[in-house]
Order: C-alpha cells, then sequence, then structure tokens
C-alpha cells in the first residue's frame, strides 16, 4: 500500500507524524512525505520519500523574523484567527492542493495522512478519490476552522479542484483522526472518528545528542530546570533571555536550548550551573529535568507531560495561549504572559511550581492517563483497515 503523508514546514509539524510513517514502513508499506523544501534533508535522513510540496516560508533575516513573532505576541483574537484563515487555508492548503493533484498523477497514494493543521491534503485526496487520516499536532479543535473566514477561504480551496462548498470544514475528519494525548487533555468537542493513543515522542532528527556536563545535573539534590522556546519562536530573544534573568539566581541547574539557528552567544555570559546550547533532543533531556519552562508549543508541552514535568508557559502566538491555557485549568502549570512578564514574575512562578506539590500530581495523572492508551500498532490497524474498507472508522 502507498501512504503518502502532507505536512507543513516545522518541526511542530513533520516531528508527530514520524512514528507513525515510520511503523507503516516497518509493517510493509511503502510511505512518501510531501512537504516544503526545507524539510528535504530530515525527511530524507529518516528514510522516507521525499516530494516537494505545499509552498515554502520566506526565508527572513533573523532580527525581521524576531519582529514579526513579537507583532504576533500583540494580534488580537480576530487578527490572529483572520491571519490562520489567510495563511493556512488561502496559501498553504492551495498550494498542497495543487502539488498533491500532480504528484498523484504518476506516485498513485491508496492513502493521505496530513498534519492536523495541514488543511489542503483532505481537499485533494477528497478530489482523488482516497480516504484521508489527520494526525493531531496542536491544541486546534473543529470548531477552530469553522468561523466564517476560514470556511470561506477553504470553500476557495476546494473550488480550484471543482469541489463543492461546505457548511462547515467536516470533512477535515470525515474519515480518522489520532490524536496522542489523553481524551480529557484537549477539552472541547472532538469527532467521532477521532482515537486515542500512547504518546509517541520523536524529536531526534539531527545528530545532537546528551552533552558531557548532562551527567553532573541534579547533583546536590538541586533541581532540574529547563527552559526552551522550541525551533520557531526561539527567534524571540529578549523573552528567552528574560526568562534566563528569572530562573539563574535560583538554587537550580539550568538548562537552556536556543534553537539550531540562534546562536548561544545572543544570551550572553552565563554562571557555571547555566548551560546554554543550540538544540538538544527532549526526550534524552526530560527524565533529568523537575521544572520545564515552555513556550506553550503542542509537541514540547504534551512531551513534557508524557514524563509528568510539572510548567511554567509563557504563550507567545500560534496555539500556544490554547494550549497554555488548557494546562493551567488542569493544574499542570502557571503561565506567565510574555507582554508583561518581567524576570520577577518568571522566579516567582518558577518558586510557586516547584514547591507546590499539586503541579507534579496533575501533571503525572497524564502521564498515568496516557500511558494506559492504545500504542502505534492500533493506529496501523486503524489506518490500514481505512485503507481497505475506504469507510469512516468510528470511535466505540
Amino acid at each position: 500500500m502507498r501512504i503518502l503523508f502532507t505536512t507543513l514546514l516545522g518541526s511542530g509539524h513533520f516531528h508527530p507524524l514520524v512514528p507513525v510513517a515510520r511503523a507503516l514502513q516497518q509493517a510493509g508499506h511503502e510511505v512518501a512525505l510531501a512537504t516544503s523544501e526545507q524539510l528535504r534533508k530530515q525527511v530524507e535522513s529518516q528514510g522516507f520519500r521525499f516530494f516537494r510540496a505545499g509552498g515554502e516560508r520566506p526565508q527572513l533575516p533573523q532580527g525581521a523574523m524576531a519582529q514579526v513573532m513579537e507583532n504576533m505576541m500583540r494580534m488580537s483574537h480576530e487578527t490572529r484567527r483572520e491571519h490562520m484563515a489567510n495563511m493556512f487555508a488561502g496559501h498553504f492548503a492551495r498550494k498542497m492542493v495543487s502539488d498533491v493533484m500532480a504528484l498523484a498523477s504518476d506516485w498513485r497514494p491508496d492513502l493521505l495522512v496530513r498534519d492536523s493543521m495541514e488543511l489542503g491534503g483532505a481537499i485533494a485526496a477528497e478530489r482523488l478519490g482516497i480516504p484521508h487520516a489527520s494526525v493531531q499536532v496542536g491544541a486546534m479543535l473543529p470548531q477552530d476552522y469553522s468561523f466564517p473566514l476560514m470556511v470561506e477561504r477553504l470553500d476557495e480551496v476546494r473550488a480550484t479542484v471543482g469541489l463543492p462548498p461546505e457548511p462547515q470544514p467536516h470533512s477535515l475528519y470525515h474519515y480518522l483522526h489520532l490524536s496522542f494525548v489523553p481524551p480529557h487533555y484537549l477539552g472541547g468537542s472532538m469527532p467521532p472518528t477521532a482515537h486515542y493513543f500512547q504518546p509517541a515522542i520523536f524529536d531526534q532528527s539531527g545528530d545532537e545528542h546528551l552533552p558531557e556536563w548532562a551527567s553532573r545535573l541534579g547533583q546536590n539534590g538541586r533541581p532540574v530546570v529547563y527552559v526552551t522556546l522550541g525551533t520557531v519562536f526561539n527567534k524571540v530573544v529578549a523573552v528567552l533571555r528574560t526568562l534566563v534573568e528569572g530562573v539563574r539566581e535560583e538554587p537550580v541547574d539550568v538548562v537552556v536550548t536556543v534553537g539550531r539557528d540562534v546562536d548561544p552567544a545572543e544570551l550572553g555570559p552565563q554562571p557555571a550551573h547555566v548551560h546554554v546550547e543550540r538544540y538538544i533532543p527532549q526526550s534524552l533531556l526530560f527524565p533529568q529535568v523537575d521544572l520545564a519552562i515552555l513556550h506553550g508549543g503542542y509537541n514540547s508541552t504534551t512531551a513534557a507531560l508524557e514524563y509528568g514535568l510539572p510548567l511554567v508557559l509563557v504563550p507567545i502566538a500560534a496555539d500556544q495561549p490554547m494550549n497554555a491555557a488548557r494546562c493551567e485549568e488542569l493544574g499542570m502549570a502557571r503561565v506567565v504572559e510574555p507582554l508583561s512578564m518581567t524576570p520577577e514574575s518568571v522566579r516567582e512562578a518558577v518558586r510557586d511550581v516547584l514547591k507546590t506539590p499539586s503541579y507534579r500530581e496533575n501533571a503525572r495523572r497524564f502521564q498515568r492517563e496516557a500511558r494506559t492508551l492504545p500504542g502505534l500498532p492500533r493506529a496501523v490497524e486503524l489506518l490500514e483497515k481505512l485503507a481497505r474498507e475506504k469507510a469512516p472508522q468510528f470511535r466505540t
């Protein structure tokens, strides 16, 4: 069976697909990924066939990218939704539909699997007459794609391949949706085709490993605090600098990752107990961590929770405010707003989370519930069944 994965540019979109794609490949299926040229090396390094699709993001200088992200922090809710509709549906989905239709004329997939924020793959699959599935990669729920401008933009894309408009974008979840978190985590209403699985973490898309100094973390009973803004929003170095200033005077060991494309020297000189690196696979680091300070990205947040770690979250943009609000609601995190954040407010939040047992207890509840869910073999079974039956796979 041939299975085509479609994903937007970015580790946060690509990484969640890798365990599923790898499991299908190991089950004997032919797997390819269609995505940005900028991900070609990562895709091919994992042993998958690569197709260029979905368009490219402009390569901006770091300073310009940081300014874009700082502007995003100040967007109103309505402006964010307008941006999302124009970008994810109006731009990326339109390009992905065109590219998938073209590549499918030669490489004919039997099934399409997309990251849940990549919307064009579902429209292309519908036009091609093949079933499609999605993998949850952010906090966005079905209702979050139902506001008028989003529906309008999706209908415009549908029209480019001769599909009629939809009153609501139900077809995005028509066949099967895979979510690698416990059912209660996302909140809201999920479609009847949503199925839940144990977290399947992939974050080693390069050759990085644990540094030598990692073996000495936490000596003398010092808590270990991990600080990162991920691999996209790491450009907002001013936020990262404030986080480090807030935590480095505490009696803790600090690990900071700034991303592959940011120079650690931008944070300036640090005391010996503060370790600054470009990138460390979190799956290697988290077993030694006591508290994670994150931007609220879906993948890093759920990965930390899978290790039972309490959180301090600083949501910048995209779905991060939604993730942060949900974690705070479930008692697993303190949220610090980036626009009003000071080193003192960061320090107070860190002290609170470290000394209050309920944050860790609630994070470990997430961990326990996640580990009772089915694993990847069940996801493969459902995808194979979907390809055979070409019918919705409803949750029982």
